[in-house]
């Protein structure tokens, strides 16, 4: 006797890709020019940025978490590496000049980023400080000491070398998409194929058990945080270098994109539910959103309700799956 096909279940666990496909066959209806090759590549350049900060938000959500933070320290770290190519640094106890070179520029904000995300997680696991009220302090923090630093002004005339990491190209494919892509393997690769990966969604699906099991569950939320704080620095290593500058205001808005893309993926905001593979998925529904919506001309004021709709249908369809 033939097994009949669960249809619930399916649509369950391919919602997303479903949905993307849906709003592609739209949008190449409705939009003219939505489908080509030029189209394609603005998107995949859009969500590039997107992709970093996302993959490290799934890794927070993963464990219970959440980071609001990580458009503030893409503008600082992104911030800190056009500071120091640009003017490099002064002590002035010793009268001294140091330059720096790109790698070295690069090194430093991504390590910027890092001890940001590793504040984040102390005053969550150190001083129990709730995830949400911690990175949205850092937020705070994080966007007030870039303004400090830039005078509030572009920091701009970053040199080819740094400009060609964001905006050149490598077999003809944009070099940001390359840096976006490298993320999405290692990722993937961290959580299906090591310990720690076993150890996130351990923590994030029960954190007592996960306690009595012997994990030293604040190492494993302290270093997921590190991961987000340093792959929100690669994203404003990326903006940074395709725009040729560093602004105050980069960044702004990106959490709530990378929430949403992680979301929307399937990623469960209870934590112990998900995967990076998801997540691509979300942020490519965002993308094509974004494309869609602008070919076709539509309100941007509009673009931010639609896109809030989304979310809120894909919260509701998490927990829906939740609850059964």
């Amino acid at each position: 006797m033939l097994k009949r096909p669960n249809y619930k279940t399916f649509l369950s666990q391919f919602h997303s890709l479903i949905a993307l496909l849906m709003m592609v066959l739209a949008f190449s209806i409705l939009a003219d020019g939505f489908l080509s090759r030029d189209n394609f590549w603005t998107v995949m350049r859009q969500i590039s940025v997107n992709l970093c900060l996302s993959v490290g938000m799934t890794l927070v959500i993963l464990t219970g978490g959440i980071d609001l933070s990580v458009g503030s320290i893409l503008a600082l770290s992104g911030a800190t590496m056009a500071g120091l190519l640009k003017h490099g640094s002064e002590i002035e106890a010793l009268n001294l000049y140091v330059g720096y070179g790109v790698p070295a520029a690069i090194a430093i904000g991504i390590l910027v980023g890092a001890s940001l995300g590793l504040f984040n997680g102390i005053m969550i696991t150190r001083f129990r400080v709730p995830p949400f009220i911690a990175t949205l302090a850092m937020l705070t923090i994080a966007r007030g000491l870039t303004r400090l630093y830039t005078g509030g002004q572009a920091i701009t005339g970053l040199g080819d070398t740094f400009v060609r990491i964001g905006s050149g190209r490598l077999l003809g494919i944009p070099n940001q998409f390359w840096i976006a892509a490298g993320i999405v393997v290692a990722a993937v690769v961290l959580l299906r194929k090591t310990r720690f990966g076993r150890y996130v969604y351990a923590v994030g699906g029960n954190e007592e058990a996960a306690k009595l099991s012997g994990l030293n569950v604040h190492r494993i939320k302290r270093t997921v945080y590190i991961l987000s704080g340093a792959l929100s620095a690669v994203g404003g290593l990326i903006v940074t270098s395709r725009l040729n500058s560093a602004t105050p205001i980069a960044g702004e808005g990106l959490e709530l994109d990378s929430i949403a893309a992680v979301v929307i993926g399937g990623t469960s905001l209870s934590g112990g539910r998900g995967s990076v593979f998801g997540t691509v998925l979300g942020a490519l529904i965002i993308g094509v959103l974004n494309s869609g919506l602008v070919i076709m001309g539509v309100d941007p004021f509009w673009h931010q309700v639609i896109k809030g709709l989304v979310i809120l249908l894909a919260v509701i369809i998490d927990r829906l799956h939740s609850t059964e």
